[in-house]
């Protein structure tokens, strides 16, 4: 009878025990938290180059174990990463959210300005005139404001990146903090547009110095020089590399980010994957700290490597550091994927990995190869394009600022002249399609006066805004860049800049791939949707549903 008590009791348990399991594995009517991971100049032929080398836990698993959609666009024109990340979380084009680009000149005032600057914002600590960051350029909501509005401010929103205005965009308006990081001491802060104080967990955070650590190390990649062979040559004249050591691996980071025996640059760390080794370590913190996905009220966090752009910018998108820096930000993603899964539940998080464009390969590269690829002499061709209106015109200051592709013209002066707008931009349209490498000129008249549905035109509409743009924008031919510093960059509406996977992980998600286009305005909307909350006030696109059982 003993016996026959205790199998009973043992099966009773048992059984208990499959039920409890099984219940903790159903998905509940809604996500606990919402993880967005997001990067910069991922190109999407990345997947296939890199495969074999990637982790079973990172990028493949969202791949094989999730909704992994192969058509992923941005549908505007200067694929620059602020205007994407904007775009991802309010699911607005940039000429309604506003982020048009990384910043744009004004012409009332002569300066630029920067997409996330707010000069009435004071940064927490001793560095109170530095990193004045806040929403307030983002004219519309985002999902995770409206987040709050629909919980009353229960839901928690968090955002963490290496760049104070990356961290900005990504928290909205609304947001308990957006955490980046100090240049100027290798810590991770916020300012007063959030929180009154740091929380203490940040403090402690900051007092184990892991950029310390990082930087202690060489960067060595993962993988023998005979096994990069997707990459460009590591010696690439190209490349711009690190000021103290070129541009072969490895990298003596210490020797490199030491000013003197007491002294640490730590405008380093950025420039290397250990950049988002920290922000990785970070956002793990900040999930336990602040008890993210604990409740029963959706919480969100967006987590951007952002170390990927700088790399590209200081190597090439084709340069074996890219390379290396890609498989490392892998794997970090299937360690923070491996700790969501066992801290909060699988069943319990929605991830979504999106890239906030693609890039460009180097010129250099791609001419080396035989394509049809340069860099626009974009200061050259402004000067002239001066000269020529005061021959035509007579002398004056018709011309105020050649800016991101966009030539901002004096208005006032215009006017005062009796010459009509639309003629003159039309003149210094032709004047400058002659040059190398561009292909078309639009005039902001022409933006105006005409609706665009498809082709070069209705993507510049989407990146036209009246208050922030210039009067003509100049697109490039394909494979072609401005002449800048930067290896390579990311700001044409050509495929290879906005062309990015776009992956669903986790809560409900179906294992699928999708082969038909996906807007990445699609998102923000299908978010609200899931969560029966009010769509960002500057979507309009049709919610992409298709990851959802």
């Amino acid at each position: 009878m003993k016996r026959k008590t205790i199998l009973i009791i043992f099966l009773l348990v048992t059984i208990g025990n499959s039920i409890m399991a099984q219940r903790k594995a159903i998905p509940p009517e809604k996500p606990k938290l919402i993880l967005f991971i997001t990067t910069e100049n991922f190109r999407f032929d990345y997947l296939n180059k890199f495969y074999n080398k990637l982790s079973d836990n990172g990028i493949k698993r969202l791949m094989n174990q999730g909704t992994f959609c192969k058509n992923a666009f941005y549908n505007y024109f200067f694929t620059q990463k602020l205007p994407g990340l904007a775009t991802m979380v309010t699911g607005a084009q940039p000429s309604w959210h506003g982020i048009v680009t990384n910043e744009w000149y004004y012409p009332t005032t002569q300066k630029n300005m920067f997409a996330a600057y707010d000069n009435s914002v004071k940064l927490l600590g001793e560095n109170i005139d530095s990193y004045h960051v806040s929403p307030k350029n983002l004219l519309t909501s985002t999902f995770s404001d409206e987040l709050k509005l629909a919980t009353r401010q229960k839901a928690k929103v968090y955002s963490v990146a290496l760049s104070p205005s990356a961290a900005a965009i990504l928290g909205g308006h609304s947001a308990n903090a957006a955490y980046f990081y100090e240049q100027e001491t290798g810590k991770m802060i916020t300012n007063r547009f959030y929180l009154d104080s740091m929380p203490k967990w940040v403090e402690k955070f900051n007092k184990k110095g892991l950029p310390d650590t990082y930087l202690d190390r060489q960067w060595i990649p993962l993988f023998a020089d005979s096994m990069m062979f997707e990459s460009d040559a590591d010696s690439a004249k190209y490349e711009k590399g690190f000021l103290k050591s070129g541009t072969v691996f490895p990298y003596d980071l210490n020797k490199i980010s030491m000013i003197d025996k007491k002294h640490r640059d730590y405008t380093v760390l950025p420039k290397t994957p250990f950049g988002n080794t920290l922000v990785h370590d970070f956002a793990i913190q900040l999930i336990v700290s602040e008890n993210l996905g604990k409740d029963n009220v959706t919480d969100f966090l967006a987590v951007d490597f952002d170390a990927l752009g700088n790399i590209a910018r200081y190597f090439g998108a084709a340069s074996k550091e890219m390379e290396d820096a890609v498989l490392r930000m892998d794997r970090e993603i299937g360690h923070l994927l491996d700790f969501v899964d066992s801290y909060i539940g699988k069943q319990n998080v929605l991830v979504i990995f999106v890239p906030a464009n693609g890039a460009m390969l180097p010129p250099e590269y791609l001419s080396a190869n035989k394509m049809n690829a340069g860099r626009f002499k974009h200061m050259f061709s402004y000067s002239l394009l001066k000269s020529y209106l005061n021959a035509y015109y007579g002398k004056g200051e018709w011309v105020l600022k050649y800016d991101n592709q966009q030539i901002y013209l004096n208005r006032n002066l215009i006017e005062d002249s009796k010459l009509p707008l639309g003629d003159f931009q039309n003149k210094v349209a032709d004047f400058i399609s002659q040059f190398s490498g561009v292909s078309s000129c639009v005039t902001a008249t022409t933006l105006q006066d005409n609706n665009f549905s498809q082709g070069i035109e209705a993507k510049i509409k989407n990146s036209y805004n009246r208050k922030r743009s210039g009067d003509i924008f100049i697109n490039l031919m394909p494979y072609w860049m401005q002449d800048v510093s930067s290896v390579s960059v990311s700001n044409t509406p050509y495929v290879y800049d906005a062309h990015i996977p776009l992956f669903f992980y986790g809560w409900r998600t179906k294992i699928r791939t999708v082969d038909t286009r996906v807007n990445i305005t699609q998102i923000a909307p299908a978010l609200s949707n899931i969560l029966n909350i009010e769509i960002p006030n500057g979507a309009f696109d049709n919610p992409f549903m298709e990851f959802v059982k």
